[in-house]
């Protein structure tokens, strides 16, 4: 994999980091120095860091164990959305910039909710939301609950995160931002791209990628598009003229890749209707543009006594423009008693890629090079209705509600590859079924909600709560993708135009002249198309109260009934393809957790309770599947079923200041039947399914801190400064159970096979980190005008997916990440302005996924991150 010098842009981000510091620090104790300024800090002083034996937070007050991500969190380490944010939380890791790992246990085995209520996922291979979707300007916290509540849906492996958003302010503001930034390997240097459409800045396709009203009515006639009865040969060339656009397939050089832009508005007010009513609003919107190119290594190799053998080895070149629009409106009428909200959510995030690679294929024997351009858009929209009331002399009785519907969706519009074969040093294109493709893809999620939650504090001399309450969920999911080629009428094509640029090969004359003949391939590779559904209705009681003084206990029983089922489905003639048996299941999932207030600022949390993990829709779907993202084949696996855990927690916590607290924990679950990914082969060609494993145990313990220190510095100049330290770790291990007897039922296979084939006994769980930890050491003001932050965050090497059978896994290496965030805020003409600087990746730690056997690693995906950088400055009016 070809480096670029690291030593240069570290030194200049670092520089350009420590500058800023140093001046933001002078900045701030310039105005401290005067007199006025000297006793306006000190009279804040004693107002705002007084110290109290034990000042309650949300984290100590919670019936659970779990961890909170405030909006001091969001602001301080500068993260651009929901993913990153939670990478900070112990026992969390981020895989794939934005699919979060609860203790080791991979998206499937944790629940992702807005305001309480599930939303719908674009990603095609996950129905779990990416949370990279969830920008940080609309939130407001995020809480992370890791021992199971009965009052939480039953897909609880991991955790459950609850994002919550920006609530109506009390008053009145208005804020615009602006921002730049880039990255060491993209910014400026050289990079790939495309035409595509004029529009493609903002992320929004105008129609140019769309089918043709040519091939639109083609394909309404319900047959596939190719020469024969249904086609004749004018039909097809019109048809192929139709789709044939050089804007969207013609790959280009640029000798500097553009800078990244951003820029972003919110606004608030809430106002009195009367004595006790306040009507209020927020509203947010950005825009952000950004620029990453990948350069590195793909490779298969096959592990043998004698070495290594390839399959494929190439080097790629990617360059990535990805677009994102959001935006969220809410409304809120409160009175002492009563609350309604409504919020609206649309979020629009467009992947616009080039990319090119070249290397060995030993399947066709030749030096290869393929040619893929790309446009990935997805979009959630989600609307919410949630309300609170309050009854009785004294409150006693709280009911809640929400509803909420919501739409997801992923177009992958033409995406094209275009592959060439070396010849005497020169790319030859010879128009076979392998050589060329245009596909259109379409992913539409659609999540209809509700629930209403009651609970009653009873007149009891010990407070005691009783609660209960219903919910459902109902999730529908099409997707769909048709594939064109263009092939040679004879099957190949004459010398001179093997050796044509793709526009000239391509061209409606050589369409016309019958050089090349349009062909759909649509489901060659197994059903082009499903409909899948979860409908999931549950009903839950709880009671949490104190048994004897300083002992409280929550426990709770809830009942899920539920029903999933996926139809792969043939897009001509509309048939069933292997469609996999629906899943109906209902269960009884009982937790329970004590806590032992045995000081006034110190608890101990013990839990136990038993949860469920589904299979996702694609993971079941037994059609192919390309990531984007790595070029990887997937199958799903029609014989996957439920996954069910049992879950041990027990909790240390000490608060000892506002903010300010030391946690330990333990915790072991037992998994039956976990869902494992799984590298396989058949025909040569290599791809990556999924499998029910026999068990699984995950055990670890996790250690969280967080401390204000007064600076040892006395000096005038140093100011009001303190230093803020926080840390976590977590450690944690797995071990798949496959005894002699056991089976599992991977896809191709007729029937159950030896387990230890593909999950030997004793190994790890795949997606599992032994190591997880995160340090954030930061110089602050009082007030939180001088911000200052340094973060690094490691998480150990983890499974990736099992390897085929016979051959090691595929590993992936996260590695350290060390990140620097400034913020300085200060007043100019009487606005408050805040000037933000990050730099992310200092180490400039790559990406590797590997395969490892003795002394011989092989990287089977791995490229150069860079270094990030981004500037912004914030008015508030």
């Amino acid at each position: 994999m070809s480096k670029f010098n690291k030593n240069g842009p570290l030194r200049t981000t670092l520089g350009l980091a420590i500058a800023l510091t140093l001046a933001s620090t002078a900045w701030a104790n310039t105005a401290a120095n005067t007199p006025a300024a000297a006793d306006d800090a000190a009279t804040e002083l004693d107002a705002v860091r007084v110290r109290g034996a034990f000042i309650p937070t949300p984290m100590a007050t919670t019936s659970e164990v779990a961890s909170f991500v405030t909006r001091e969190d969001l602001e301080r380490t500068g993260d651009s959305d929901a993913a990153q944010a939670l990478s900070r939380v112990s026992g969390l890791s981020l895989v794939g910039g934005k699919f979060v790992y609860v203790r080791g246990l991979g998206e499937r085995y944790s629940s992702a909710l807005f305001n309480g209520s599930p939303v719908p996922s674009p990603e095609p291979l996950q129905r779990v939301i990416p949370l990279d979707l969830f920008p940080s300007e609309v939130l407001d916290s995020v809480t992370v609950q890791k021992t199971y509540s009965a009052r939480y849906p039953g897909e609880f492996g991991g955790g459950v995160i609850d994002m919550h958003s920006v609530t109506v302010p009390d008053e009145a503001y208005f804020k615009v931002s602006v921002g730049g930034g880039g990255n060491s390997n993209t910014t400026g240097e050289h990079g790939l791209t495309y035409y595509g459409d004029r529009a493609d800045w903002w992320g929004y396709d105008d129609g140019a990628r769309k089918m043709s009203p040519e091939l639109n009515e083609a394909i309404a006639s319900g047959n596939r598009v190719d020469l024969g009865t249904n086609f004749d040969r004018e039909a097809i060339r019109t048809i192929g003229r139709s789709i044939n656009d050089p804007n969207m397939y013609l790959l280009q050089s640029t000798d500097s890749v553009n800078p990244d832009f951003n820029f972003g508005a919110s606004a608030g007010n809430s106002m009195q209707i009367d004595d006790d009513l306040t009507l209020g609003f927020v509203a947010v919107g950005n825009f952000d543009n950004e620029w990453r190119s990948r350069q590195g290594v793909q490779q298969d190799p096959y592990f043998t006594d004698a070495g290594v053998e390839y399959n494929s080895a190439y080097d790629f070149m990617s360059t990535r423009n990805n677009a994102r629009i959001n935006g969220m409106f809410g409304v809120g009428l409160k009175s002492s008693q009563h609350e309604i909200g409504f919020t609206s959510l649309y979020v629009h995030d467009t992947v616009k890629e080039a990319r090119s690679r070249a290397g060995l294929n030993n399947l066709s024997g030749f030096i290869t090079r393929q040619d893929k351009t790309a446009w990935y858009e997805r979009e959630l929209l989600n609307h919410q209705l949630t309300g609170k009331h309050m009854f009785g002399e004294f409150n006693d009785v709280t009911v809640e509600w929400r509803a909420a519907t919501s739409k997801a969706q992923r177009d992958a519009p033409y995406e094209t590859l275009i592959n060439y074969e070396n010849v005497d040093g020169y790319w030859a294109h010879d128009a076979s079924r392998v050589q060329n493709l245009i596909r259109f893809g379409e992913v539409e999620d659609n999540v209809d909600s509700a629930g209403v939650d009651v609970s009653w504090r009873l007149p009891t001399e010990r407070e005691m709560v009783v609660s209960s309450g219903l919910s459902w969920l109902d999730n529908d999911r099409n997707s769909w993708q048709r594939e064109f080629r263009f092939l040679a009428l004879d099957g190949s094509l004459p010398f001179y135009n093997r050796y044509q640029r793709p526009d000239y090969l391509f061209s409606d004359y050589n369409l016309s002249q019958d050089l090349l003949r349009l062909r759909e391939t649509t489901g060659n590779t197994g059903a082009a198309a499903y409909d899948a559904n979860l409908e999931v209705r549950a009903v839950y009681a709880q009671w949490e109260g104190e048994i004897v003084p300083m002992l409280r206990a929550t426990v709770g029983l809830r009942y899920e009934d539920a029903e999933q089922s996926v139809n792969p489905y043939d897009l001509f003639t509309g048939q069933s393809v292997d469609a996999p048996l629906p899943l109906e299941n209902s269960y009884l999932l009982p937790a329970a957790t004590l806590t032992w207030n045995f000081s006034d600022n110190q608890q101990l949390r013990f839990g136990i309770s038993k949860t469920i993990a589904r299979p996702q829709f694609r993971e079941m779907a037994p059609q192919q599947y390309t990531d984007p993202d790595n070029d990887r084949q997937y199958y799903g696996n029609p014989y996957l079923v439920d996954s069910e855990l049992i879950n041990y927690d027990a909790r240390y916590e000490w608060f000892f200041g506002s903010g300010e607290y030391v946690s330990g924990g333990v915790f072991y679950k037992d998994i039956d039947r976990p869902i494992e990914s799984t590298i396989n082969e058949a025909g040569g060609t290599v791809f990556q399914s999924f499998i029910n494993a026999p068990a699984a145990t995950v055990y670890g313990f996790e250690l969280d801190a967080r401390k204000y220190l007064d600076l040892p510095i006395n000096a005038r100049w140093w100011g009001d400064n303190r230093l803020y330290v926080a840390g976590n770790y977590t450690w944690s291990d797995s071990e798949v159970t496959a005894d002699a007897g056991d089976t599992v039922h991977p896809f191709g296979y007729p029937m159950p096979i030896d387990a230890q084939l593909f999950v030997p006994d004793g190994s790890q769980l795949q997606g599992q980190s032994r190591h997880i930890a995160n340090v954030q050491v930061g110089i602050e003001n009082a007030d939180n005008s001088l911000q200052t932050t340094l973060i690094a965050n490691y998480v150990g090497e983890r499974i990736l997916a099992r390897g085929r059978p016979g051959q090691p896994d595929y590993m992936e290496k996260p590695g350290v990440s060390l990140d620097l965030v400034l913020r300085k805020s200060f007043n100019l003409w009487d606005y408050r302005t805040t000037l933000g600087f990050s730099a992310r990746n200092l180490l400039d730690t790559d990406h590797e996924e590997y395969q490892e056997r003795g002394d011989r690693r092989i990287d089977v995906y791995a490229y150069e991150r860079g270094v990030s950088y981004d500037a912004s400055v914030t008015v508030e009016f």
